[in-house]
């Protein structure tokens, strides 16, 4: 039997129909309405007497202009969980798909994800395969979630498979916010470092200086620094914002390149703080990603190939590669995993127990929920150290200001006595 990946590749790209709105009665009189994407009104014709309709109404949906205000209407992860749960609640029961698709539509209060389900049913309702109709929204349904639906429409098991999507959906956002709130601390102790020390720069030490200057006599060396630097910094603000920007383009641009891209995750993976947490995120979102598609019957190239693309991170999704050229020249899986040199060597022999067991997706799991807890744990003491370091950063930067600024006050009062 041919893979989900196989398959979705061996199809051609479908250019999009127009959508009909019809109405008719069945031979008891009820009336049944819904949505069709067809090509003309003779193929929605065709399919409505398939289903021995009666008195049939049939007109063009017309198109409908949309304006979308940034940062609203927009489809979070936590929206998809739910969904994807009770669509495996009401599958489970025996609803038709198309059906389940109608009811969780019409209870959604987010517009945007309502308008994709409902394009969905329309789809589905069309003839089409779930998991085609899912891939026509990649910003809100992923390879990932696609090739598992896909698994489970060909094995029959498509509840199972949702519900372990939610679950993996929920664990992937929550190891995302561990990473998340570990950078949020320093970035915020940083820029208000930033911003004090340029408010007192440019508007607080030109009032000191006028004032020395009037009393006359030798600053000392301390606060002669600080009002060079103010002068420095009134002199070229412009043109230093103006470097600064142009760097962050340049730098995002370079980031962007696959070159620079693998080169910046290199560095990233390799720095001595952060390197050890980002290698461990990595490793978990791989056993995690890798032991959900396995366990739901992707094959292992397929299941690869997804896994790399979502990795996060070039280095590792090049690793990732590698191993799945290996594998389809006929070796196991940890010998190449071993040669990357990127995944510790306890995760590469768990994996290859794992495969020579035959419960590769189990250890993937376990492998996953322990590095769970080693980003927990990494998280915690990268908090605890970065803490105290930015605390005293920011306060030797006032601290030093404000000793600069009251040296040449303490020498008049001095010179006074």
């Amino acid at each position: 039997m041919a893979s989900p990946a196989a398959a979705a590749k061996a199809q051609p790209a479908q250019q999009k129909l127009p959508v009909w709105t019809w109405e008719g009665k069945t031979r008891t009189g009820e009336v049944k309405k819904g949505e069709m994407e067809a090509s003309d009104e003779a193929a929605v014709q065709q399919r409505l007497r398939a289903m021995a309709l009666q008195n049939v109404k049939i007109r063009k949906k017309p198109m409908q202009l949309k304006f979308k205000l940034p940062g609203f209407g927009g489809i979070s992860q936590k929206d998809i969980v739910i969904f994807t749960r009770q669509f495996a609640t009401m599958i489970d029961a025996g609803l038709p798909l198309v059906q389940c698709l109608d009811i969780l539509a019409t209870q959604l209060d987010n517009l945007a994800f309502r308008e994709v389900l409902t394009r969905v049913k329309v789809k589905v309702e069309s003839g089409s395969t779930l998991a085609d109709a899912l891939k026509e929204h990649p910003k809100v349904f992923d390879t990932l979630y696609v090739q598992l639906v896909a698994a489970g429409e060909i094995g029959g098991i498509l509840d199972t498979i949702l519900n372990r999507l939610a679950a993996y959906i929920e664990k992937n956002e929550k190891l995302k916010s561990k990473v998340k709130g570990a950078m949020v601390y320093p970035s915020i102790v940083l820029t208000v470092a930033i911003g004090v020390t340029v408010v007192l720069l440019l508007f607080v030490t030109p009032t000191f200086e006028k004032m020395f200057k009037d009393f006359g006599g030798a600053m000392p060396a301390p606060t002669q620094i600080v009002i060079d630097l103010s002068k420095f910094l009134q002199k070229y603000i412009v043109l230093m914002v103006g470097v600064t920007i142009v760097i962050a383009i340049a730098f995002r641009t370079w980031k962007k390149t696959p070159k620079g891209r693998e080169q910046w995750d290199r560095i990233t993976i390799q720095s001595p703080v952060f390197g050890t947490l980002i290698r461990k995120v990595a490793v978990a979102r791989f056993t995690r990603t890798l032991g959900t598609m396995i366990s739901s019957g992707v094959p292992i190239l397929d299941a690869l190939e997804v896994v790399a693309k979502s990795a996060g991170n070039a280095v590792v999704e090049k690793a990732i590669r590698y191993t799945k050229d290996k594998i389809s020249e006929g070796k196991t899986i940890a010998q190449p995993l071993a040669e990357t040199k990127v995944f510790p060597p306890m995760v590469v022999q768990m994996i290859g127990v794992g495969e020579a067991t035959g419960a590769m997706d189990q250890m993937l799991t376990k492998i996953a929920d322990f590095y769970d807890d080693e980003v927990d744990a990494a998280v915690s003491a990268l908090t605890s150290m970065i803490e105290p370091v930015m605390m005293v950063f920011l306060g030797g930067i006032v601290g030093g200001f404000l000793v600069a600024m009251y040296l040449p006050i303490f020498s008049i009062a001095g010179a006074v006595k």
